[in-house]
């Protein structure tokens, strides 16, 4: 079985952001910046479909500039066979990453897209469900158990008030959330070899996908300062502190 995982890069989450003065976007000059952790989290499942026999080959993909190889190098650390970038200077959005993802996976063979569920930076929360609809695979999204009998795989999602469990049929798409697992600390040995690992690049009009923006940011704000808390003398108080806010 191959597997196809989509990893983005990202302003690394431990990163306080700041938005440009012109309020059009955030400002990427001098930021660390890693994968997805969504994505991360997906790698790591398709890692260990590996090691479990389950799986062949796993193919890390991403889209951006030439710099976003460093997402892929730490991918092939962690246990991705090879890579391929997709080489845009262009900042693409869900539905022309849905149409590359659906154009590699028919190209590339794929039995299974793992992708994460959203990317930290926009929160789309759309380029699954998209490709899904691209290809006509089922989908299971905000996976927190995925397992592989034959063409079946059985996946546990979280909604709200519980889990739901799923079984689709091979090939499908699948989004993982955070419960899904804990990625592993990639070694120093790991990242040395994943050197001599495959590559390859291409561009989205090689895949015949057309990259003009149909999305414009009108403006981008950090969100308002918290209120100073109050303390208050008794639960009486409290009481009717919170009557007179909802009064308000």
């Amino acid at each position: 079985m191959k597997i196809l995982v989509p990893v983005k890069r990202v302003v690394d989450f431990n990163v306080r952001i700041r938005v440009k003065p012109d309020g059009l976007g955030v400002d990427l000059a001098n930021v660390k910046m890693s994968m997805n952790p969504f994505d991360e989290i997906a790698l790591e499942e398709a890692v260990r479909l590996i090691e479990a026999g389950t799986a062949s080959e796993v193919v890390a993909v991403t889209i951006g500039p030439a710099v976003a190889q460093d997402v892929l190098r730490t991918a092939l650390a962690m246990g991705a066979t090879r890579a391929i970038l997709v080489a845009t200077e262009v900042a693409p959005e869900p539905l022309a990453v849905a149409r590359i993802l659906a154009r590699l996976a028919r190209d590339q063979g794929a039995d299974l897209v793992l992708l994460g569920k959203q990317a930290i930076d926009d929160d789309a929360n759309q380029t699954g469900q998209m490709l899904a609809a691209l290809l006509d695979w089922p989908q299971a999204t905000f996976a927190s158990e995925v397992s592989i009998d034959g063409d079946t795989v059985r996946v546990v999602r979280e909604v709200d008030g519980g889990t739901q469990t799923l079984e689709l049929t091979l090939p499908a798409v699948v989004s993982a959330d955070l419960r899904l697992n804990q990625p592993r600390f990639v070694s120093l040995p790991n990242i040395l070899k994943a050197r001599s690992k495959p590559l390859d690049q291409t561009d989205p009009g090689a895949l015949g996908v057309e990259m003009t923006p149909r999305l414009k940011v009108l403006r981008t704000e950090e969100p308002p300062a918290r209120k100073a808390g109050i303390i208050v003398a008794s639960v009486d108080e409290l009481i009717d502190r919170l009557r007179a806010q909802a009064l308000l």
